[in-house]
């Protein structure tokens, strides 16, 4: 991924969302922007995203498939949290002159944006991608690249350069906005949203690259078990408890893990509990006490040795590095 930081802003919940769709988007583009947010709503249980959709006339804009979007204009948006953009073709066409000063405006205004498909290329009309790295659909790619000289044009699936993130096609976008959910929520729900999917993430490097988590996922033992730890954090299953799930013996388990991910799956589901421990002190306001007990700790000491040992330092001084 190019800069680890997330688009995503803390202490939201729930995040207001606009997705801005232009004529000629391709549907499984449109999708791949809302879907994945409303399965984050339906697995947390909870309401993480809000949103409403724009066009940039305010007039119903026509996907390719025939369906048709409908939303207020543009120009009428004061604020959200993300802008999330989704074009296809005719890009030309697209950028007019009153969408591009939108987006100048909200970029102006400090707004985050994700862009799919050939949504990038308004981006780069409007001139606010300019220093920055960015990725479109591999077909325009070259033309990209030369049309906008001073965008750092990436062979990428995605590419996350705040305040953008930018995609190249539908099945990037779907990484993307994975990627921008477990950042923000936790890997354990983005995991259980492309498992409802049944979608193996790709990581955010060059198109065609194959990550090391499809490749163990592709093991149905070790994608069973990593599911069952993903979704026992708080109160963890022993390893006896998932190898009898299984109906496997706790040595054939463990030589599965450390033949797939070269370490025992007692080690593994540690580093997923704490893990999910650096995400709730970074991303949120919970005690320590509760934090321990959200990750399956019954000693706040234990827990304590253990955060340091996994990340250099103890909660209190990530949240007092972050404060500066």
């Amino acid at each position: 991924m190019k800069g680890a930081k997330n688009l995503l802003p803390n202490g939201r919940e729930p995040l207001e969302m606009a997705v801005l769709v232009t004529n000629d988007s391709n549907t499984l583009s449109f999708a791949a922007a809302v879907d994945p947010m409303r399965a984050a709503n339906r697995r947390a249980g909870r309401t993480l995203f809000r949103w409403h959709f724009r066009t940039p006339e305010g007039r119903p804009v026509q996907l390719t498939s025939g369906l048709q979007i409908e939303g207020e204009p543009i120009a009428e948006l004061a604020r959200c949290d993300v802008l999330v953009m989704v074009a296809g073709f005719d890009l030309e066409a697209q950028a007019t002159p009153r969408l591009l000063a939108s987006l100048r405006r909200l970029h102006s205004a400090g707004t985050a944006m994700a862009a799919i498909d050939g949504a990038p290329w308004l981006l780069a009309r409007a001139g606010v991608l300019d220093g920055h790295a960015a990725t479109t659909h591999w077909e325009d790619l070259e033309e990209f690249a030369t049309r906008f000289p001073n965008v750092d044009t990436r062979r990428d699936r995605y590419v996350i350069s705040p305040p953008f993130a930018t995609s190249g096609g539908a099945a990037p976008g779907i990484d993307m906005m994975l990627h921008l959910i477990g950042t923000r929520f936790g890997a354990s729900l983005s995991s259980r949203i492309a498992s409802a999917f049944l979608h193996d993430p790709a990581p955010a490097g060059a198109l065609g690259a194959v990550s090391m988590d499809r490749r163990v996922r592709r093991n149905p033992l070790i994608s069973k078990a990593l599911d069952l730890m993903e979704t026992h954090l708080e109160e963890p299953l022993s390893i006896a408890d998932i190898a009898d799930v299984l109906n496997v013996s706790p040595r054939s388990l463990e030589q599965k893990f450390k033949a797939h991910l070269g370490q025992s799956p007692r080690d593994h589901y540690l580093q997923l509990r704490l893990g999910e421990a650096f995400r709730l002190a970074s991303d949120t306001s919970m005690t320590v006490q509760d934090i321990a007990v959200a990750t399956g700790f019954s000693s706040l000491a234990s827990f304590a040795r253990a955060f340091r040992r996994a990340h250099g330092l103890s909660v209190r001084e990530l949240r007092a590095g972050q404060a500066r």
